[in-house]
C-alpha cells in the first residue's frame, strides 16, 4: 500500500473518531495538531504517512461546510446526518481532494475512496461512494 493511500485511511481514522469524541461546543480542527500527534502515537501511525494525512485533516476541517453542502448536493434523497460516519468521513476527504488538491486527479480521489470503503465501510459503500463522488466530480467540471 502506497503511503497517501495510508495517509488516507490514517486521516478517515480520525475523523471517525472525532464524531464520537469532539463535544457540542468543539469543532472540527479543535487541537487538530496536538490531537492528531496524540493519535499517531497512541495507534503507532507510520511516520511517513502522517504528514499527508495532517494535510488533509486541516484542509477538512478547514473547508467542511463547503465539503458537507456538496456532498449534501451531490447525495439525492440522503440527509448528510444519514450517511453513515465511515461513509461521510470518507466523502469528506475525496471531496476535499478533488476541490484543493492541484496534485491529485479527481478520478483517482475517487478511485481511493472506492478502495478505502472496501477495507472500512460496508457491501454497497463502494457503489455509493463511487455515485456521490461521480456526481460531484460533474458539478465541479461544470462550474
Amino acid at each position: 500500500m502506497g503511503t497517501r493511500r495510508n495517509s488516507r485511511e490514517v486521516a478517515l481514522q480520525f475523523l471517525y473518531q472525532e464524531d464520537f469524541t469532539l463535544g457540542p461546543d468543539q469543532q472540527y480542527g479543535y487541537d487538530l495538531a496536538e490531537r492528531f500527534d496524540h493519535f499517531c502515537s497512541l495507534f503507532q501511525v507510520n511516520k511517513k504517512a502522517r504528514s499527508y494525512a495532517l494535510e488533509l485533516l486541516q484542509g477538512v476541517s478547514s473547508e467542511i461546510l463547503q465539503l458537507d453542502r456538496l456532498i449534501s448536493e451531490a447525495a439525492t434523497n440522503w440527509r448528510l446526518e444519514r450517511i453513515a460516519p465511515t461513509e461521510r468521513n470518507l466523502l469528506r476527504i475525496a471531496v476535499y481532494e478533488m476541490l484543493e488538491r492541484q496534485d491529485v486527479p479527481s478520478q483517482v480521489a475517487i478511485n481511493e475512496a472506492v478502495e478505502i470503503a472496501k477495507r472500512f465501510a460496508g457491501e454497497d459503500s463502494p457503489k455509493f461512494i463511487n455515485g456521490i463522488l461521480d456526481s460531484v466530480k460533474g458539478k465541479l467540471e461544470h462550474s
